[in-house]
């Protein structure tokens, strides 16, 4: 009876916030439907200048697949080596691509010929990826160039093996439907951990805490009823930002729903128990969200969701153990992309179950109810 009364007075208290109930609804709307656009690791648009210093028709031909390929923007084409690099220096330009003089000559009597890419490096992402493109393209060139001009069966060096290429889980090499379900995490992560974090110092604040404190209500119960409307606001954020990434996406998961619905009731109360604990130890909103804001930053960078757990030094894979978004990410993306299922999942289960108890149990102790 006293956890319904708390309840009650937790939700009207969440209603009669005027920003509050619309931050629930156009938070995700807004992440699921701009983020995923913005937040892409596919490098394209690398705008390349081109030295032809050969001037014959292989080397047009290659100019011309060049620019038609959708990674690169073509810049322009010169003669002169320094131009172009002086274009690199100055940022006009990302990357050089130098044809030698004898270009077609030596692709006519040896097979192959030595191409110089210069590349920007200053973000070692794009200038990586840039130049496994243009080596994509060089080898589908030379490939085609020797197959138009019959010269294949002479060149005991021209390729002779086809590599069949099968993508798995994400067909399409489409990066939002990898990052997606992740989104969906980060969303839980900034509403069921925030909203919590300030909520019991924002009482505080208020004094309204007080009147709690002298009443015969239990630490567990009023823990309880703080987590409650949090959960039940989580689930909802999590149905619309499901709805969205299928209407929008057509990204649907390739499991059952109802294993995303039992990790989000375990992943919530663990993320809504750290905020709480946070709320305890702070005297104010500002102190609350400057330690909320630094603990949430090292939840999303130590999860996997941007760089793989694996690639993690040895000391903070085993920080990783203690993070709950960590596991619910893990979920999310087998469930969504490889069709995982509740067998497949019970380690990560297991260990939310674990987080929440440990967290939900240092919420309760560390609320000091003073009479």
């Amino acid at each position: 009876m006293i956890l319904k009364f708390l309840l009650e007075k937790e939700i009207k208290q969440f209603m009669r916030n005027p920003f509050l109930p619309r931050l629930m609804v156009m938070f995700p709307i807004a992440v699921m439907l701009l983020v995923p656009w913005i937040m892409n690791m596919d490098i394209k648009n690398i705008r390349i200048s081109v030295v032809n210093e050969d001037n014959s028709s292989a080397s047009t031909e290659f100019i011309k697949i060049l620019e038609s390929s959708q990674y690169f923007l073509l810049q322009g084409v010169t003669n002169n080596y320094y131009e172009a690099l002086d274009e690199l220096e100055s940022d006009a330009t990302d990357a050089i691509l130098e044809i030698p003089s004898d270009f077609e000559k030596k692709l006519m009597t040896e097979g192959s010929t030595p191409i110089q890419i210069s590349i920007n490096a200053v973000n070692n992402t794009k200038g990586s990826l840039g130049a496994s493109y243009l080596g994509s393209i060089c080898a589908d060139f030379s490939k085609e160039y020797f197959m138009k001009n019959g010269l294949a069966q002479n060149m005991s060096n021209a390729p002779k093996i086809e590599l069949l290429v099968q993508n798995r889980f994400n067909e399409k090499m489409d990066y939002k439907d990898y990052m997606i379900p992740a989104f969906m995490v980060i969303i839980l992560i900034l509403l069921g951990g925030f909203l919590p974090a300030l909520n019991i110092v924002g009482e505080k604040e208020k004094g309204t805490i007080e009147q709690i404190n002298i009443t015969p209500v239990s630490k567990f119960t009023f823990i309880l009823a703080k987590l409650i409307p949090y959960w039940i606001m989580g689930l909802v954020v999590l149905s619309i930002t499901m709805l969205l990434a299928f209407l929008v996406y057509g990204l649907a998961p390739q499991g059952s729903i109802l294993t995303i619905y039992l990790f989000s009731i375990f992943f919530i109360l663990a993320i809504s128990g750290f905020g709480l604990i946070v709320s305890n130890y702070s005297d104010t909103m500002q102190q609350a969200m400057f330690v909320m804001f630094f603990f949430i930053l090292i939840f999303m960078l130590m999860s996997g969701l941007l760089t793989p757990i694996d690639s993690m030094p040895d000391w903070a894979r085993y920080i990783t153990y203690v993070n709950p978004p960590k596991y619910y990410i893990e979920m999310m993306r087998m469930v969504y992309l490889q069709g995982g299922t509740l067998a497949d999942l019970y380690p990560q289960l297991f260990a939310l179950i674990g987080l929440d108890i440990f967290f939900v149990g240092w919420a309760v102790k560390s609320y000091h109810k003073r009479s």
